[in-house]
């Protein structure tokens, strides 16, 4: 059993009083969230320091401009943070930002993290296109069914971590009534200690009939996403035909949450083919692609943070050649992840299975 705050308003509603108490009563300097910047819905993750301004927040909004992991691995890359911020982020967000944590790109020290049961998030474009707003209406009442939510990122259909691990704070959205309620579990000492002063706490179990029903739905929408693809049987060809359309932007680990290198070694000179080396292909082939080695650039990527991967989906949202690469990269990062029994951003104490060295793992090798 877990303490639960309970807030008779909407749950974004409560979720702003919650952080306008933050603000107000000073237990922390700021508050890093989604927030409004325009009347056309068009949300950004922002910092916020003034109480009043909590009014144009929406923390529980079903976009993800980009990933917060890597937005809170920049605030904190030199140096921690000197006075507490709370933060909401989706699972997701958290995880990644955990795992960068890992690997020396942030630290947790001064945090306050929200987070909520996730119904998953909408693809960009619909931003873009206007089209979100049309939406909003179908996903609450969605969520209030604990049902998967239509039209949402694929990646999102297929997500079985959308309850947060790392959280101090959990806020219920899942099969709830959301309209009416907000029900925010205190998962930590931390979170207590922050919720304190706010209103009457009472007690709760987080795990519900509708998560777990939620979850095996999931795993049934993830066994199809998996077999569309059909990865199995890729091959060289496959490769090929899927990461031959790439145009070469590097767009996917520009956005990528766990791709942290300052220069990538696919932008640098060493992947820079020479004069020479265009012409001999093109003597020996008769034509060559341009940009080449696209295949490689994705095998090299999946191969660098495939351990990492938390399934956003950021990578093929930004897209522009409609590649299912959060598909095939979930796909293949679980393979390894359940290789060494890894759930990436779930325990911060545990470390990444390849900075370390056991002398005991993969000793069985199949002839």
């Amino acid at each position: 059993m877990s303490k639960v705050l309970k807030i008779n308003k909407s749950a974004e509603d409560g979720v702003r009083e919650l952080l306008k108490f933050l603000l107000e009563s000073g237990k922390v300097k700021e508050v890093f969230t989604l927030k409004k910047i325009n009347s056309n819905n068009v949300v950004s993750y922002s910092l916020i320091t003034r109480a009043e301004m909590i009014k144009d927040a929406v923390p529980l909004f079903p976009l993800m401009p980009a990933n917060a992991g890597k937005l809170l691995s920049s605030l904190t890359l030199k140096n921690p943070l000197s006075e507490p911020i709370a933060v909401v982020v989706k699972p997701c967000e958290l995880r990644a930002f955990v795992e960068l944590v890992k690997i020396k790109q942030g630290s947790l020290e001064n945090f306050l993290f929200i987070s909520s049961t996730c119904p998953g998030v909408y693809p960009l474009d619909m931003e873009v296109n206007g089209d979100l707003s049309k939406k909003l209406l179908e996903y609450w009442d969605t969520v209030k069914k604990g049902k998967i939510i239509p039209d949402i990122r694929p990646t999102c259909n297929g997500c079985e971590h959308f309850l947060p691990y790392t959280a101090d704070m959990v806020v219920s959205l899942i099969g709830k009534n959301t309209d009416k309620e907000c029900e925010i579990f205190l998962t930590t000492n931390k979170g207590e200690k922050f919720a304190e002063g706010i209103g009457k706490l009472v007690e709760g179990e987080l795990e519900t009939q509708e998560i777990e029903s939620l979850r095996n739905e999931r795993k049934i929408e993830k066994k199809k996403l998996f077999d569309e693809i059909k990865i199995e049987k890729f091959g060289l060809s496959g490769l090929i035909e899927t990461f031959g359309k790439c145009i070469g932007c590097h767009g996917c680990s520009h956005i990528c949450p766990i791709c942290y290198c300052i220069l990538c070694t696919f932008e640098s000179c060493t992947h820079e083919l020479e004069p020479s080396a265009y012409e001999s292909e093109i003597e020996k082939k008769g034509g060559m692609r341009i940009p080449p080695n696209t295949v490689f650039y994705h095998i090299g990527r999946l191969a660098h943070i495939g351990i990492s991967c938390v399934g956003c989906g950021m990578c093929t949202d930004v897209c522009p050649v409609n590649i299912p690469i959060s598909t095939i990269f979930l796909k293949v990062s679980e393979e390894v992840q359940d290789v060494f029994n890894y759930i990436p951003g779930k325990n911060i104490e545990e470390e990444i299975p390849l900075v370390k060295y056991d002398k005991e793992e993969l000793t069985e090798v199949e002839d």
